[in-house]
This record gives structure tokens, C-alpha cells and sequence, in this order.
């Protein structure tokens, strides 16, 4: 089975795209593909789509910021760091000329509208096979869907553009009604659903019907949309695609990548690619294909140590023990912790850090294999996007919403049951809608601790603007303190303000600050 790997097409596609000079001295090569003789046939179409998958690896996306605008703004991590940018993430001082948390998401998800964009714009003229067209116009509606997604969701106000940009001079770019990114969001994964593969046969991580739908259900649960989230969930369950695996750890460690509880996993690897960490900037070609989240999240002596679980994170695993009295095996899978025969690889915890060390780190999405370390080149561990485990407990939240308890409670149990968690089925049934929402965050928190879902959480349900929630998230990280109004969204990037002359700036910040 082998999984997507793209490498430097997105490099050679951003040359091989650009318009000939008007300039008369120049000298066209008619060798040279533009935009308007590149687009001829199936082949060329497949690498236009794959060119659209290469900025989720970049360093904005899932590589390294993606992790830190999300994960370090929720309560279940702090930035313990020397590095500014990650500081000001914990405390909600982000400025709007921060060249990492804030400008790199909205660089790499805007060009990976843009190669969404060019394939969605040119492949309907391609006289190929149909059926292939279908496909890769289906994936590049998810992907367009995918960046948006996160560029609503991080930014609020953001441009929404849908066609092949063909004047890069003309920079005016009004932003949008946030309402009308969630349509175009929700139409892209209705098309992509219809048009996209249950499977492939080979390249393992190309979007798929389950990663369209989990997301369109995602899309309408954002958005309150109850029964059409609802619906959404239990195709997904229905389809007997998909299942949890046996082991929590399966779902962040470098052994079991694309596995059966894995929906849609942003591909990375070792094994291809240049050596080079693309720290930002600019992508080249010897950029390698690794994730270093792994780098900057690793406990210490193992990598920077720059980003670790909150204490309220910890606190929150404590809450219940499992049916044979043991720690939930999830907080094992999700940090290294001072317990018993320990190891953090392969070391001995109390060994490294002292016997009665209160310290903790992220164990999910670090390789933590005996004798070795992060290193400063990353790894090639998978992230997982989105997975069935997810599904589930969002199928509960949209169940609780409609006034069904019942089963709410019968698929949390679902997921509490793989972590030998005990058996509370008939006691969730009997809560009231209120009570049930608070138990969904609890198992959410802990379910899907340091996968990038926890502030979208919070934000979504309110917490913000709830006295008693807001002292909790204090609670469990005191950077909440740092809270403006308004700042539960990024700052749009300075440089964006700076050029484009339609852009205003998000509430809660104020001129560059």
C-alpha cells in the first residue's frame, strides 16, 4: 500500500504556471509551460491536484504553527519557551506583525486555495477520462474547503476567493461575511462527497467520501446546524468504513499511521524529500516532507521542550481511573508522566528527570522510540486530521443538542470503552442536556487531548463569554488571564493589512498590537 508523498511538483508548478513576460526584450522559451499550455491532459491534472495537497506539510499548516495557533491557545498546553511567537500564543498577545502563529497559517492555507483554485478553474477543459476528472476536481473542492476551514476559523474575516487568480497585481481583496465562507466550506464537501472514492487502491491519504463527510458534518456542527451534522455523522457510522482501534496510542505513534480508526491523515515521511526543515518562508525544493511539531512539543533532552501539557490537562485525566483501577491508558498515550515504569525513549523517566519529578511532556505525534530523539529535522509521524473517535463523540454532541440523551450516552460509552474506562451508559442517559454538554468536553478533552480540537471547543461552545467557564480555563492555564474580547480569533496578518487595501483589522487589536 503506498501512501501520497508529493514532493517538489508545488515548486516546479509555481514556475511552470507563471505568465510569459510582456516585456519585448524578453525571450520566450517555448519550452517553458505557462498556465495557459501546462493544463492538456490527465496526467497534468493528477499533478495539479497534487500539487494542491503540498502546503497542508508546509510550516503554516500541519508541519508547526497550525499546532501551535491551536493547541497552545486551549487549555490543555502551555509554551514554557524562549521563543516569542509561542509565548504570545499562550497569553493572547499575538501582534499582528508575528511572522510565524499569524502570518504563516494565512500564507500556506491561501496558497493552498490557490492551487485548489487553478485545479477547479482548468481540469473541467481537460478532454481526459471522466471519471479521473470527477475525482480530481473532488479532491480539490475538499482541499479548498479544508484551507477555508481553517482560515475561517483562525481568522474570522478572510477573504473568500473561488477563482483562478489571473491579475497578481490586482491585491484588493474584500473580506468576506464569515456565514458565506461556511457555504462555500459546506458546498465544496457536498461536491467532494459526491465526486470522491471510498477508497484507493494506492495513495493512501487522498481525501475519500468518510474524510468529505466527516467534515461536511463537522462544517454544519460548527455552525449549529444540528440535524444536518446529525445526518452527516451517522453516514459515517453506518458505513461500517471505519473502527477504533485496540490501542489509544495507535492513533499518534509512527507504527500504526493510516490505520482503521483514521479518516484522513496528513502524510509525512523520512523517507523522501531534502533534508532542509522549512522553518517559514518561502518553499524550495530540498524542503523535506517531515512534520517538526515533534521538535518544538518534545519533552526535554528529546527536543526544544517548547510546548507542554497544561497541568489542568493532567488533572483532567485524573478525574476516573480504568475498570482495573489503573490511569487511563490515554493519558500514557498522550503524555510521558512520572509513574511506574516509565520510559521516555526508551530512558528511564525518573532517571532523566528525578524520582520526584512533577514534570510532564506530549508523548502523541513524538516517535519515542528507544535511543533516539527529535533531533532537529523532525519526523515523518502522520497527523491525524481527522478520526473515527472524533466522530463519534461529535455524533454524541449533535445526538445531546436534539434532545437525545440516550444516545449521546450510548456512543461516548462507545469511546470510553476502548480506554477499559467503567461502564456509566444508564447514568449519562439520565442527564439533563446541560449536564451532558459538560460531559462531551470532558471526554473530548481527554479523547483528543493535543490533536488541535480543544479551542475550536471552547470557542464554539462559548466559554469565552461564560464567567464560570473563563475562571476554569484559568484555572488550567493561567495565560487566560492574558484574554482581550475579540482575541479568541488571530490578528489578520500586518502584511496583509499592509498591502491589501480592503482589509480591516479583527476586533481586539488595535493598529499593529
Amino acid at each position: 500500500m503506498r501512501t501520497l508523498r508529493i514532493v517538489g511538483f508545488t515548486f516546479a508548478l509555481a514556475f511552470l504556471l507563471t505568465s510569459c513576460s510582456d516585456n519585448l526584450l524578453d525571450i520566450e522559451n517555448p519550452n517553458q509551460q505557462t498556465s495557459e499550455t501546462f493544463w492538456s491532459n490527465g496526467d497534468q491534472a493528477l499533478q495539479g491536484v497534487n500539487a494542491a495537497y503540498e502546503p497542508l506539510t508546509y510550516d503554516g499548516m500541519y508541519n508547526r504553527m497550525l499546532h501551535a495557533a491551536q493547541d497552545i491557545r486551549s487549555d490543555e498546553a502551555v509554551a514554557p519557551s524562549p521563543f516569542p511567537p509561542y509565548i504570545n500564543a499562550d497569553n493572547f498577545s499575538l501582534p499582528a506583525e508575528d511572522g510565524f502563529v499569524v502570518a504563516l497559517p494565512w500564507n500556506h492555507g491561501y496558497q493552498g486555495v490557490f492551487y485548489s483554485n487553478q485545479v477547479i478553474s482548468r481540469v473541467p477543459d481537460i478532454d481526459m477520462d471522466e471519471d479521473l476528472k470527477s475525482r480530481i476536481i473532488g479532491e480539490a473542492k475538499f482541499l479548498r474547503s479544508h484551507y477555508y476551514f481553517k482560515l475561517v476559523k483562525l481568522y474570522r474575516n478572510v477573504p473568500l476567493i473561488t477563482e483562478e487568480v489571473s491579475d497578481p497585481n490586482n491585491v484588493e481583496r474584500p473580506q468576506a461575511d464569515p456565514d458565506s465562507v461556511w457555504a462555500q466550506i459546506i458546498r465544496d464537501l457536498e461536491d467532494a462527497q459526491e465526486a470522491l472514492p471510498e477508497s484507493y487502491e494506492t495513495d493512501v491519504g487522498r481525501a475519500t467520501w468518510g474524510a468529505a463527510t466527516a467534515y461536511l458534518g463537522k462544517a454544519h456542527l460548527f455552525n449549529e446546524n444540528w440535524q444536518q451534522a446529525d445526518t452527516e455523522f451517522k453516514k459515517i457510522i453506518d458505513s461500517g468504513l471505519y473502527q477504533l482501534v485496540d490501542n489509544p496510542r495507535w492513533n499518534g505513534d509512527l507504527q500504526h499511521e493510516n490505520n482503521a480508526e483514521s479518516i484522513w491523515e496528513i502524510q509525512f515521511t523520512t523517507e523522501v524529500g531534502g533534508n532542509v526543515v522549512g522553518w517559514g518562508g518561502v518553499p524550495a525544493p530540498d524542503w523535506g516532507e517531515r512534520q517538526t511539531r515533534s521538535i518544538t512539543f518534545a519533552p526535554e533532552g528529546y527536543g526544544w521542550a517548547d510546548v507542554e501539557p497544561s497541568s489542568g490537562l493532567f488533572q483532567e485525566f485524573q478525574q476516573e481511573q480504568s475498570v482495573s483501577g489503573e490511569d487511563d491508558p490515554r493519558l500514557d498515550a498522550t503524555m510521558f508522566y512520572n509513574h511506574p515504569g516509565e520510559t521516555v525513549y526508551g530512558d528511564d523517566f525518573q532517571e532523566v528527570y528525578g524520582e520526584n519529578s512533577d514534570r510532564i511532556f506530549w508523548r502523541k505525534y513524538e516517535t519515542d522510540l528507544p535511543g533516539t530523539s527529535e533531533g532537529t529535522t523532525g519526523n515523518g509521524l502522520n497527523i491525524r486530521a481527522m478520526r473515527y473517535a472524533d466522530v463519534l463523540l461529535m455524533y454524541a454532541e449533535t445526538r445531546n443538542e436534539l434532545g437525545d440523551q440516550a444516545t449521546a450516552a450510548q456512543y461516548i460509552q462507545m469511546v470510553r470503552d476502548r480506554a477499559n474506562l467503567p461502564d456509566r451508559e444508564s447514568e449519562f442517559a439520565s442527564l439533563s442536556q446541560e449536564q451532558m454538554r459538560d460531559r462531551i468536553a470532558h471526554e473530548r478533552m481527554v479523547e483528543l487531548a493535543g490533536e488541535g480540537k480543544r479551542f475550536d471547543d471552547i470557542r464554539r461552545w462559548g466559554w469565552f463569554d461564560d464567567e464560570e467557564k473563563m475562571q476554569q480555563l484559568i484555572e488550567n492555564d493561567p495565560g487566560f488571564e492574558g484574554y482581550v474580547d475579540g482575541r479568541e480569533y488571530l490578528p489578520i496578518p500586518q502584511n496583509e493589512l499592509d498591502t491589501n487595501p480592503a482589509a480591516e483589522q479583527n476586533p481586539g487589536y488595535t493598529g499593529g498590537t
